[in-house]
């Protein structure tokens, strides 16, 4: 799953040890982690975070892949009054894991952006990479997306590129700081995509 996705606002690439020291400074932010508590933002962050971006790195050994979201547009999707984004601006990162061959289905998640571009095209589009990815290449069955039962902003933003909720599993997992959290699971199958991709091209065009 070595593969580098670019589209018209942003580019996906594998993510590499030389981008740790770019990522770690974006990445000590509350804001990313309210709900899913993944890094706390203590004295401790530097070795959460390493421990953190090890795991990214060795997902190929288990056939999956961790990639960095850079913009790819020469910074022309921002609000009135907003700076542009310079081409190459590192956004955030996502996933490829709990991948299952045989089954033909993977999980998509561990994904977080910087503030700043929340709520704009970019991870419409990059999902629809994604997910192209997934369904016309690899001809796989089913994307999974699961989401702290907290995050009501997650949970909208997974349904609004056509994540159909299934369920919540309850008492699912324990955060890092010791709190109990439901999951919320939403998938999106392989019948499902053609309408699903027509939608998610309609949203990346209004921006």
């Amino acid at each position: 799953m070595n593969q580098v996705f670019q589209g018209a606002t942003v580019c996906l690439e594998p993510a590499r040890e030389e981008d740790r020291e770019l990522i770690r400074p974006l990445a000590k932010d509350p804001r990313l982690w309210e709900f899913t508590k993944t890094l706390l933002i203590n004295d401790t962050y530097d070795q959460q975070f390493d421990l953190y971006f090890d795991e990214a790195l060795q997902l190929p050994e288990l056939g999956g892949q961790a990639f960095v979201i850079r913009t790819a547009g020469d910074g022309n999707v921002t609000r009135p009054g907003e700076m542009p984004l310079l081409r190459g601006t590192i956004m955030g990162m996502t996933r490829f894991f709990h991948v299952e061959w045989k089954d033909k289905r993977l999980e998509i998640g561990h994904t977080w952006y910087i503030p700043s571009v929340w709520g704009k095209v970019y991870n419409k589009e990059c999902k629809l990479l994604l997910m192209q990815y997934v369904f016309e290449h690899l001809h796989f069955h089913r994307v999974e997306f699961r989401v702290a039962h907290q995050n009501i902003r997650s949970q909208k933003a997974v349904e609004k590129i056509g994540g159909v909720k299934e369920g919540v599993l309850r008492k699912f997992a324990i955060r890092n700081d010791g709190v109990r959290r439901d999951t919320v699971v939403f998938s999106i199958i392989d019948d499902e995509w053609p309408e699903k991709r027509e939608k998610l091209l309609q949203l990346i065009t209004q921006g």
